[in-house]
Protein backbone atom coordinates (compact mmCIF):
# COMPACT_ATOMS: atom_id res chain seq x y z
CA UNK A 1 0.00 0.00 0.00
CA UNK A 2 1.44 3.21 -1.23
CA UNK A 3 1.17 6.14 1.73
CA UNK A 4 1.36 9.85 1.27
CA UNK A 5 1.00 12.99 3.27
CA UNK A 6 -2.27 14.22 0.79
CA UNK A 7 -4.08 12.18 -1.38
CA UNK A 8 -6.40 14.27 -3.16
CA UNK A 9 -9.35 12.64 -5.96
CA UNK A 10 -10.10 14.79 -8.43
CA UNK A 11 -7.55 16.91 -11.19
CA UNK A 12 -9.84 19.93 -11.33
CA UNK A 13 -9.37 23.33 -10.80
CA UNK A 14 -9.88 23.20 -6.70
CA UNK A 15 -7.93 19.99 -6.58
CA UNK A 16 -4.64 21.24 -8.67
CA UNK A 17 -4.41 23.88 -6.27
CA UNK A 18 -4.60 22.60 -3.05
CA UNK A 19 -2.34 20.08 -4.38
CA UNK A 20 0.17 23.44 -5.47
CA UNK A 21 -0.09 24.48 -1.84
CA UNK A 22 0.54 21.26 -0.03
CA UNK A 23 3.76 20.83 -1.95
CA UNK A 24 4.88 24.20 -0.75
CA UNK A 25 4.81 22.57 2.94
CA UNK A 26 6.72 19.90 1.35
CA UNK A 27 4.06 17.45 1.58
CA UNK A 28 3.83 14.22 -0.61
CA UNK A 29 0.70 15.05 -2.93
CA UNK A 30 -1.46 12.44 -4.56
CA UNK A 31 -3.90 13.51 -7.15
CA UNK A 32 -6.01 10.65 -8.19
CA UNK A 33 -8.27 11.79 -11.52
CA UNK A 34 -11.15 9.35 -13.13
CA UNK A 35 -10.55 10.56 -16.40
CA UNK A 36 -8.38 10.26 -18.82
CA UNK A 37 -6.79 13.60 -18.69
CA UNK A 38 -6.38 16.24 -15.88
CA UNK A 39 -8.68 19.84 -15.51
CA UNK A 40 -11.06 19.21 -18.70
CA UNK A 41 -13.95 21.49 -17.39
CA UNK A 42 -10.74 23.87 -17.40
CA UNK A 43 -9.72 23.39 -21.03
CA UNK A 44 -13.54 23.93 -22.47
CA UNK A 45 -14.31 26.59 -20.51
CA UNK A 46 -15.30 29.59 -21.77
CA UNK A 47 -15.34 28.45 -25.25
CA UNK A 48 -11.44 27.47 -24.47
CA UNK A 49 -10.76 31.07 -23.69
CA UNK A 50 -10.99 30.17 -19.65
CA UNK A 51 -13.09 32.88 -17.75
CA UNK A 52 -10.45 32.67 -14.83
CA UNK A 53 -11.93 35.19 -12.39
CA UNK A 54 -13.80 37.97 -12.72
CA UNK A 55 -12.27 41.49 -11.16
CA UNK A 56 -15.28 42.18 -9.09
CA UNK A 57 -15.62 38.86 -6.87
CA UNK A 58 -18.01 39.67 -3.91
CA UNK A 59 -19.84 37.33 -1.42
CA UNK A 60 -22.60 38.55 -2.52
CA UNK A 61 -22.54 37.08 -6.02
CA UNK A 62 -22.21 33.46 -4.45
CA UNK A 63 -25.45 31.23 -3.63
CA UNK A 64 -25.42 28.86 -0.64
CA UNK A 65 -27.36 27.66 2.44
CA UNK A 66 -25.04 29.92 4.35
CA UNK A 67 -24.12 33.16 2.22
CA UNK A 68 -21.32 34.07 5.19
CA UNK A 69 -19.43 30.65 4.48
CA UNK A 70 -17.61 31.45 1.48
CA UNK A 71 -16.27 34.54 2.96
CA UNK A 72 -13.42 33.49 4.68
CA UNK A 73 -11.10 31.86 1.52
CA UNK A 74 -12.37 34.61 -1.04
CA UNK A 75 -10.51 37.18 1.17
CA UNK A 76 -7.26 35.16 1.94
CA UNK A 77 -6.68 34.25 -2.11
CA UNK A 78 -8.27 36.57 -4.09
CA UNK A 79 -8.88 37.34 -8.10
CA UNK A 80 -5.33 39.28 -7.27
CA UNK A 81 -3.73 36.41 -5.79
CA UNK A 82 -4.65 34.03 -9.15
CA UNK A 83 -3.63 37.04 -11.56
CA UNK A 84 -0.58 37.15 -10.09
CA UNK A 85 0.74 33.11 -10.31
CA UNK A 86 -0.84 32.88 -14.05
CA UNK A 87 1.73 36.30 -14.66
CA UNK A 88 4.14 34.37 -12.79
CA UNK A 89 4.13 32.09 -16.08
CA UNK A 90 3.90 35.02 -18.32
CA UNK A 91 0.11 34.84 -18.77
CA UNK A 92 -1.79 37.49 -19.75
CA UNK A 93 -5.62 38.34 -19.63
CA UNK A 94 -8.33 41.01 -20.60
CA UNK A 95 -11.12 42.05 -19.40
CA UNK A 96 -14.37 41.23 -21.79
CA UNK A 97 -17.22 42.65 -20.06
CA UNK A 98 -18.56 43.15 -16.36
CA UNK A 99 -15.41 42.24 -15.11
CA UNK A 100 -15.05 38.82 -16.89
CA UNK A 101 -11.19 38.19 -16.76
CA UNK A 102 -9.88 35.76 -19.80
CA UNK A 103 -6.80 34.76 -20.35
CA UNK A 104 -4.99 35.60 -23.99
CA UNK A 105 -3.10 32.18 -24.17
CA UNK A 106 -6.13 30.72 -23.59
CA UNK A 107 -7.56 27.70 -21.23
CA UNK A 108 -4.36 25.22 -22.07
CA UNK A 109 -2.00 27.55 -20.79
CA UNK A 110 -3.60 28.20 -17.78
CA UNK A 111 -4.09 24.33 -17.18
CA UNK A 112 -0.40 24.30 -18.18
CA UNK A 113 0.50 26.98 -15.52
CA UNK A 114 -1.10 25.04 -13.03
CA UNK A 115 0.15 21.93 -13.52
CA UNK A 116 3.79 23.38 -13.37
CA UNK A 117 2.89 24.81 -10.06
CA UNK A 118 2.28 21.12 -8.74
CA UNK A 119 4.73 19.19 -10.77
CA UNK A 120 5.91 17.67 -7.48
CA UNK A 121 2.34 15.86 -7.32
CA UNK A 122 2.23 12.15 -8.34
CA UNK A 123 -1.09 12.32 -10.70
CA UNK A 124 -2.60 9.16 -11.62
CA UNK A 125 -5.33 9.49 -14.75
CA UNK A 126 -7.89 7.06 -15.63
CA UNK A 127 -8.23 5.99 -11.21
CA UNK A 128 -11.40 4.71 -10.17
CA UNK A 129 -12.09 5.27 -6.71
CA UNK A 130 -14.24 2.11 -5.35
CA UNK A 131 -14.26 2.62 -1.59
CA UNK A 132 -12.92 4.75 1.13
CA UNK A 133 -12.46 3.69 4.72
CA UNK A 134 -11.34 5.70 7.78
CA UNK A 135 -8.95 3.72 9.75
CA UNK A 136 -6.33 5.05 11.89
CA UNK A 137 -5.76 7.19 8.56
CA UNK A 138 -8.17 7.41 5.53
CA UNK A 139 -7.85 4.20 3.59
CA UNK A 140 -8.18 5.09 -0.60
CA UNK A 141 -9.27 1.55 -3.03
CA UNK A 142 -8.69 1.85 -6.21
CA UNK A 143 -8.56 0.02 -9.77
CA UNK A 144 -5.33 0.79 -9.56
CA UNK A 145 -4.37 -0.31 -6.29
CA UNK A 146 -4.77 0.72 -2.57
CA UNK A 147 -3.15 4.36 -0.63
CA UNK A 148 -3.00 5.24 2.52
CA UNK A 149 -3.21 9.14 3.92
CA UNK A 150 -3.63 11.07 6.77
CA UNK A 151 -5.53 14.16 4.51
CA UNK A 152 -8.29 13.34 2.15
CA UNK A 153 -9.31 15.98 -0.70
CA UNK A 154 -12.90 15.44 -2.25
CA UNK A 155 -11.98 17.98 -5.27
CA UNK A 156 -14.73 15.89 -7.46
CA UNK A 157 -17.51 18.67 -8.02
CA UNK A 158 -20.39 18.42 -8.99
CA UNK A 159 -22.20 16.21 -11.89
CA UNK A 160 -22.89 18.92 -14.05
CA UNK A 161 -21.74 17.99 -18.04
CA UNK A 162 -21.63 13.99 -17.26
CA UNK A 163 -20.33 13.29 -21.11
CA UNK A 164 -17.04 14.20 -19.29
CA UNK A 165 -17.42 11.79 -16.45
CA UNK A 166 -18.92 14.32 -13.89
CA UNK A 167 -20.49 12.66 -10.99
CA UNK A 168 -22.14 13.60 -7.39
CA UNK A 169 -19.36 11.25 -6.05
CA UNK A 170 -18.50 14.23 -3.43
CA UNK A 171 -22.39 13.67 -1.94
CA UNK A 172 -21.96 10.26 -1.37
CA UNK A 173 -18.43 10.66 0.23
CA UNK A 174 -20.32 13.22 2.56
CA UNK A 175 -22.52 10.52 2.86
CA UNK A 176 -20.43 7.78 3.96
CA UNK A 177 -18.92 9.83 6.75
CA UNK A 178 -22.33 10.95 8.20
CA UNK A 179 -22.16 14.40 6.38
CA UNK A 180 -25.32 16.55 5.79
CA UNK A 181 -25.88 17.87 1.64
CA UNK A 182 -27.85 19.49 -0.40
CA UNK A 183 -29.07 17.81 -3.31
CA UNK A 184 -27.41 18.81 -6.47
CA UNK A 185 -29.35 20.96 -8.81
CA UNK A 186 -28.71 22.18 -12.20
CA UNK A 187 -27.39 25.34 -12.23
CA UNK A 188 -26.37 28.64 -15.03
CA UNK A 189 -28.38 26.29 -17.60
CA UNK A 190 -30.99 27.03 -20.21
CA UNK A 191 -34.81 27.51 -19.60
CA UNK A 192 -37.30 24.79 -21.39
CA UNK A 193 -40.72 25.61 -22.60
CA UNK A 194 -44.41 23.70 -22.76
CA UNK A 195 -44.77 23.41 -25.89
CA UNK A 196 -48.02 25.65 -26.29
CA UNK A 197 -45.63 28.50 -25.32
CA UNK A 198 -43.06 27.47 -27.38
CA UNK A 199 -45.27 28.41 -30.67
CA UNK A 200 -46.88 31.11 -29.01
CA UNK A 201 -43.83 33.24 -28.38
CA UNK A 202 -40.81 31.87 -29.62
CA UNK A 203 -41.48 29.47 -33.09
CA UNK A 204 -38.95 30.52 -35.96
CA UNK A 205 -37.58 32.97 -33.49
CA UNK A 206 -34.25 30.40 -32.57
CA UNK A 207 -31.00 32.96 -32.57
CA UNK A 208 -32.51 35.91 -31.96
CA UNK A 209 -31.13 37.53 -28.84
CA UNK A 210 -32.04 40.96 -27.04
CA UNK A 211 -30.67 42.67 -24.18
CA UNK A 212 -33.23 42.42 -21.09
CA UNK A 213 -33.52 41.94 -17.58
CA UNK A 214 -34.68 38.83 -16.15
CA UNK A 215 -35.88 39.04 -12.48
CA UNK A 216 -37.07 36.20 -10.18
CA UNK A 217 -37.51 36.30 -6.13
CA UNK A 218 -36.13 39.79 -5.71
CA UNK A 219 -32.56 39.25 -7.91
CA UNK A 220 -32.19 40.39 -11.43
CA UNK A 221 -29.49 39.98 -13.82
CA UNK A 222 -29.41 42.87 -16.75
CA UNK A 223 -27.40 40.96 -19.79
CA UNK A 224 -28.45 38.79 -23.28
CA UNK A 225 -31.01 36.55 -23.88
CA UNK A 226 -30.86 34.33 -26.34
CA UNK A 227 -33.95 32.76 -27.83
CA UNK A 228 -33.33 28.55 -28.78
CA UNK A 229 -35.70 26.09 -30.49
CA UNK A 230 -36.19 24.72 -26.54
CA UNK A 231 -36.85 28.23 -24.97
CA UNK A 232 -34.72 30.59 -23.33
CA UNK A 233 -30.73 31.07 -23.00
CA UNK A 234 -27.96 33.72 -22.64
CA UNK A 235 -26.40 35.20 -20.07
CA UNK A 236 -28.94 36.84 -18.15
CA UNK A 237 -30.98 33.49 -18.58
CA UNK A 238 -28.18 31.10 -17.32
CA UNK A 239 -27.83 33.62 -14.08
CA UNK A 240 -31.62 33.20 -13.05
CA UNK A 241 -31.47 29.56 -13.59
CA UNK A 242 -29.31 29.05 -10.47
CA UNK A 243 -31.87 30.70 -8.36
CA UNK A 244 -34.90 29.27 -9.93
CA UNK A 245 -37.56 26.87 -8.31
CA UNK A 246 -39.66 24.44 -11.09
CA UNK A 247 -43.16 25.56 -10.98
CA UNK A 248 -42.16 29.36 -10.38
CA UNK A 249 -42.49 31.99 -13.23
CA UNK A 250 -39.91 34.58 -13.96
CA UNK A 251 -40.18 37.99 -15.05
CA UNK A 252 -38.44 39.29 -18.23
CA UNK A 253 -38.21 43.60 -18.77
CA UNK A 254 -37.63 43.35 -22.59
CA UNK A 255 -36.83 47.31 -22.76
CA UNK A 256 -34.60 47.67 -19.27
CA UNK A 257 -33.81 51.71 -20.02
CA UNK A 258 -37.77 52.15 -20.93
CA UNK A 259 -41.12 52.92 -19.54
CA UNK A 260 -42.60 51.23 -22.24
CA UNK A 261 -46.34 52.08 -21.32
CA UNK A 262 -45.45 56.11 -21.50
CA UNK A 263 -43.33 55.82 -24.37
CA UNK A 264 -45.65 53.98 -26.47
CA UNK A 265 -48.88 56.70 -25.33
CA UNK A 266 -46.35 59.50 -26.68
CA UNK A 267 -45.38 57.51 -30.12
CA UNK A 268 -49.26 57.10 -30.12
CA UNK A 269 -49.75 61.10 -30.27
CA UNK A 270 -47.01 61.85 -32.39
CA UNK A 271 -46.64 58.93 -35.09
CA UNK A 272 -50.39 57.96 -35.11
CA UNK A 273 -49.91 56.76 -38.43
CA UNK A 274 -47.02 54.47 -37.95
CA UNK A 275 -47.87 50.75 -37.28
CA UNK A 276 -46.93 49.10 -34.20
CA UNK A 277 -44.63 47.15 -34.96
CA UNK A 278 -42.49 49.93 -37.02
CA UNK A 279 -42.50 51.99 -33.82
CA UNK A 280 -41.34 48.49 -32.06
CA UNK A 281 -38.60 48.32 -34.75
CA UNK A 282 -36.71 51.09 -32.69
CA UNK A 283 -35.71 48.19 -30.31
CA UNK A 284 -36.19 44.55 -31.70
CA UNK A 285 -35.71 42.89 -34.81
CA UNK A 286 -39.06 43.69 -37.57
CA UNK A 287 -39.39 39.54 -36.26
CA UNK A 288 -39.46 40.17 -32.82
CA UNK A 289 -41.31 43.59 -33.14
CA UNK A 290 -44.09 41.57 -34.22
CA UNK A 291 -44.30 38.76 -32.17
CA UNK A 292 -44.31 40.77 -29.36
CA UNK A 293 -46.66 42.77 -30.54
CA UNK A 294 -49.13 40.02 -31.10
CA UNK A 295 -48.47 37.86 -28.21
CA UNK A 296 -48.24 40.14 -25.31
CA UNK A 297 -51.07 42.36 -25.57
CA UNK A 298 -54.48 41.89 -24.93
CA UNK A 299 -55.04 41.16 -29.01
CA UNK A 300 -53.03 40.93 -31.91
CA UNK A 301 -51.91 44.92 -32.95
CA UNK A 302 -48.74 44.70 -34.49
CA UNK A 303 -50.09 45.23 -37.54
CA UNK A 304 -52.40 48.31 -36.34
CA UNK A 305 -52.05 51.43 -37.04
CA UNK A 306 -50.74 53.56 -33.35
CA UNK A 307 -53.77 55.66 -33.46
CA UNK A 308 -56.37 52.52 -33.72
CA UNK A 309 -55.23 51.66 -30.67
CA UNK A 310 -57.06 52.00 -27.67
CA UNK A 311 -54.98 53.71 -25.03
CA UNK A 312 -55.69 51.49 -22.24
CA UNK A 313 -54.48 48.38 -24.68
CA UNK A 314 -51.07 50.15 -25.53
CA UNK A 315 -50.75 50.64 -21.92
CA UNK A 316 -51.23 47.04 -21.09
CA UNK A 317 -49.03 46.08 -23.87
CA UNK A 318 -46.04 48.59 -22.78
CA UNK A 319 -46.56 47.10 -18.92
CA UNK A 320 -46.20 43.78 -20.17
CA UNK A 321 -43.35 44.72 -21.94
CA UNK A 322 -41.43 45.97 -19.03
CA UNK A 323 -42.90 42.86 -16.85
CA UNK A 324 -42.91 39.53 -19.09
CA UNK A 325 -44.36 36.60 -16.29
CA UNK A 326 -43.24 33.35 -18.03
CA UNK A 327 -43.00 30.21 -16.50
CA UNK A 328 -40.41 27.52 -17.67
CA UNK A 329 -41.34 24.12 -17.66
CA UNK A 330 -37.65 23.02 -16.23
CA UNK A 331 -33.99 23.23 -17.58
CA UNK A 332 -31.92 21.45 -20.46
CA UNK A 333 -30.95 19.78 -17.20
CA UNK A 334 -27.26 18.54 -15.85
CA UNK A 335 -26.72 17.98 -19.53
CA UNK A 336 -25.82 21.19 -20.51
CA UNK A 337 -25.67 22.94 -16.90
CA UNK A 338 -22.38 24.87 -16.50
CA UNK A 339 -22.41 23.95 -12.94
CA UNK A 340 -24.49 22.78 -9.79
CA UNK A 341 -25.82 24.38 -6.80
CA UNK A 342 -25.86 22.57 -4.16
CA UNK A 343 -23.50 20.51 -2.47
CA UNK A 344 -21.76 19.42 0.83
CA UNK A 345 -23.67 21.30 3.62
CA UNK A 346 -21.52 24.34 4.60
CA UNK A 347 -22.60 23.52 8.21
CA UNK A 348 -20.46 20.51 8.67
CA UNK A 349 -17.23 21.95 7.20
CA UNK A 350 -14.99 25.04 8.44
CA UNK A 351 -14.87 28.24 6.61
CA UNK A 352 -11.26 28.62 6.60
CA UNK A 353 -9.51 25.24 5.98
CA UNK A 354 -12.73 23.26 4.50
CA UNK A 355 -11.96 20.55 6.94
CA UNK A 356 -14.95 18.07 8.04
CA UNK A 357 -16.05 19.07 11.42
CA UNK A 358 -16.78 15.71 12.59
CA UNK A 359 -13.99 14.24 10.26
CA UNK A 360 -10.29 15.58 10.99
CA UNK A 361 -8.44 15.32 7.91
CA UNK A 362 -11.61 15.01 5.48
CA UNK A 363 -11.68 17.87 3.27
CA UNK A 364 -14.14 18.97 0.68
CA UNK A 365 -13.25 21.66 -1.93
CA UNK A 366 -14.51 24.15 -5.09
CA UNK A 367 -17.93 22.90 -6.45
CA UNK A 368 -18.16 19.93 -4.07
CA UNK A 369 -19.19 22.34 -1.84
CA UNK A 370 -22.73 23.99 -1.68
CA UNK A 371 -21.18 27.12 -2.98
CA UNK A 372 -22.06 28.33 -6.46
CA UNK A 373 -20.93 31.63 -7.70
CA UNK A 374 -22.50 33.99 -10.81
CA UNK A 375 -21.60 33.05 -14.26
CA UNK A 376 -18.34 35.37 -15.36
CA UNK A 377 -15.34 33.53 -13.42
CA UNK A 378 -16.99 33.43 -9.75
CA UNK A 379 -16.75 29.69 -9.88
CA UNK A 380 -13.25 29.19 -10.69
CA UNK A 381 -12.38 32.03 -7.64
CA UNK A 382 -14.37 29.59 -5.71
CA UNK A 383 -12.38 26.30 -6.93
CA UNK A 384 -8.71 28.32 -6.23
CA UNK A 385 -9.61 30.11 -3.29
CA UNK A 386 -11.25 27.29 -1.43
CA UNK A 387 -8.28 24.72 -3.13
CA UNK A 388 -5.92 27.16 -1.46
CA UNK A 389 -7.66 27.16 1.97
CA UNK A 390 -7.03 23.39 2.21
CA UNK A 391 -3.40 23.69 0.81
CA UNK A 392 -2.27 25.57 3.63
CA UNK A 393 -3.37 22.88 5.86
CA UNK A 394 -3.71 19.75 4.83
Amino acid sequence: MKLYDVIIIGAGAAGLMCAAEAIKRNRSVLILEKSNKAGKKILISGGGRCNFTNLNIEPHAYISNNPHFCKSALSRYTQWDIISMLESFNLTWNEKKLGQLFCDQKAGAVLSALHKNCSKAHIELNVETNSIKKEKEYIVQTNCGDYQTKSLVIATGGPSIPKMGATDFGISVAKQFGLKSVSFKPGLVPFTFHQQDIDTYFKNLSGLSLDAIVSYNGTSFNENILITHRGLSGPAILQISSFWKKGDAIEINLLPNLDASEYLVTMQQERGKSKLKTILSDFFSKRLAERFGDTLSVKKIANTTMGEIKKIDLQIFGYNLNHWQIKPSGTEGMRTAEVCTGGVDTNELSSKTMESNKHSGLYFIGETVDVTGWLGGYNFQWAWSSGWAAGQVV
